[in-house]
């Protein structure tokens, strides 16, 4: 991260911030102790990130900056890219899909079906799947269920976040690093939102069960696929 980009943000969104009515003060905006206590970090901590000598936060505790400074969404988007700009690797790709994956897949049209990695990238679909998934240009239901235009989508929409959230908690527990860098994206930019989802996540997510999207209620089944990768096939059925 050059010339400490995140630590130099977080110092000019602090300077920024409407400190509260407490008579004269010599500095702009917030001090140092009033942001930490705001985040719920110490002073000490807060002054290693604006002095670039700690450039590894946790997403906890840049959720909590962003919720005590009051960010905006794209500075929230921002704060996560200047994480992202000083992470020396990026997490490996998914293995390809076998072809005989992809001829399974095929027999399934019409029904709504997708291969999907440990993180909730859709690898593979139905015609069917992305015609009701509402998932348009994104390709992760984790980060499509956090989108703003997903609370339209799912009717369940609480019940199907939580579960998106668990789904993650549990590949990122088992040391997926594409879950685990997904886990620290929503953290940031969506906030406590994903956050207190996540870090609630006691159980496995669902195998199988029901979802309404839009007008459609749909029983799901989850099967795991033999080989690298741990892809899982889910299948969503049309319920009348």
């Amino acid at each position: 991260m050059a010339d400490n980009a995140l630590g130099r943000f977080l110092r000019a969104r602090r300077e920024a911030t409407t400190p509260p009515a407490t008579g004269r003060r010599r500095t702009p905006g917030l001090r140092r102790g009033e942001l930490a206590d705001r985040a719920g970090i110490s002073v000490e901590y807060l002054t290693r990130l604006e002095r670039g000598t700690d450039r590894s936060p946790s997403g906890q505790v840049l959720s909590a900056l962003a919720d005590a400074l009051t960010m905006t969404a794209d500075e929230r988007v921002h704060l996560y890219r200047l994480i992202k700009a000083g992470t020396a690797c990026s997490p490996p790709p998914p293995p390809p899909l076998r072809p005989t994956i992809r001829a399974m897949l095929d027999t399934l049209e019409p029904a709504a079906a997708a291969v999907l990695s440990p993180s909730g990238d859709v690898l593979a679909s139905t015609a069917r799947f992305r015609e009701i998934s509402g998932l348009d240009d994104e390709r992760n239901l984790v980060r499509f269920a956090f989108s703003p235009q997903a609370k339209a989508h799912y009717p369940d929409w609480d019940r199907v976040v939580s579960d998106r959230a668990a789904t993650l908690r549990a590949a990122a527990d088992l040391g997926d690093h594409a879950a685990a860098a997904l886990a620290l994206e929503l953290s940031v930019t969506v906030g406590a939102a994903f956050a207190d989802r996540y870090d609630a996540a006691s159980s496995l997510p669902p195998a199988i069960g029901t979802e309404r999207w839009g007008s459609h209620l749909l029983a799901f089944e989850t099967l795991y696929l033999a080989g690298e990768g741990e892809h899982r096939l889910t299948i969503y059925f049309s319920q009348h």
